[in-house]
């Protein structure tokens, strides 16, 4: 009897230990895959957010130079007859630095928000490079009255409406940005909880130790107690 009961109590410690170390490998496990998600979080926060929203900053910046040129020729320089070689070059300098930053751009993780305001930033753009060719050609051709006709009523509210769609980009950028480092929290939250609950298991892995040890010896002192008797 004495016999059953102590391998009766040996199955109930080994079940025990095997279900300790079952949940300390599933822990393990979910802890490894919380550092990989986290890792993931941080390179996509990277990626696809801190660097597109530089570029778009850049080309904000482009824009506005662009702007800012064309106010120049068609304001500032009273005494300029036509359109110069270098401030062509210039114009089409800021077309292709925005045209290339916008293609990396669009490479980049997008969410749906974002495919949407960058298809009406394309139609902006189209409209914006029609403008500034029929601008360029009245330029071209002295034409500084109709070039300033068309800027006012049409030129300058295009190029606002362009920077206005790159704002709404840039505030997409910094509210999915802070929808990830959120999740960064959660995670961060969750390995803590793992941490807790792998010492919760040594502590009870060392109890368990503690009552193998108590009962050998019980069952030992039972045994000696009976072979003397």
């Amino acid at each position: 009897m004495r016999l059953a009961f102590s391998v009766k109590q040996k199955i109930r410690i080994a079940s025990l230990l095997f279900a300790v170390m079952a949940c300390s490998i599933l822990i393990r496990f979910l802890e490894d895959k919380s550092v990989s998600d986290m890792n993931e979080s941080f390179v996509s926060m990277y990626n696809d957010r801190l660097i597109p929203a530089t570029d778009l900053f850049y080309i904000a910046e482009n824009a506005n130079a662009k702007k800012s040129l064309f106010e120049e020729i068609l304001y500032a320089r009273e005494q300029q007859t036509g359109l110069s070689e270098d401030n062509v070059n210039k114009i089409d300098h800021f077309n292709k630095e925005i045209a290339g930053l916008l293609l990396k751009y669009k490479k980049t993780l997008l969410v749906k928000e974002e495919k949407l305001k960058l298809q009406a930033l394309d139609s902006s753009i189209f409209s914006n490079a029609l403008i500034e060719n029929v601008l360029l050609g009245r330029l071209k051709s002295q034409d500084l009255a109709a070039a300033r006709s068309l800027y006012e009523s049409s030129g300058r509210n295009s190029s606002n409406q362009f920077s206005k769609k790159l704002s709404e980009l840039m505030a997409i950028q910094r509210q999915v940005g802070a929808e990830l480092i959120k999740d960064s929290d959660y995670m961060v939250s969750g390995n803590k909880l793992y941490s807790s609950l792998q010492i919760a298991l040594a502590i009870a892995i060392g109890i368990l130790i503690v009552g193998i040890i108590f009962t050998s010896n019980v069952v030992k002192i039972s045994n000696d107690k009976f072979n003397l008797n």
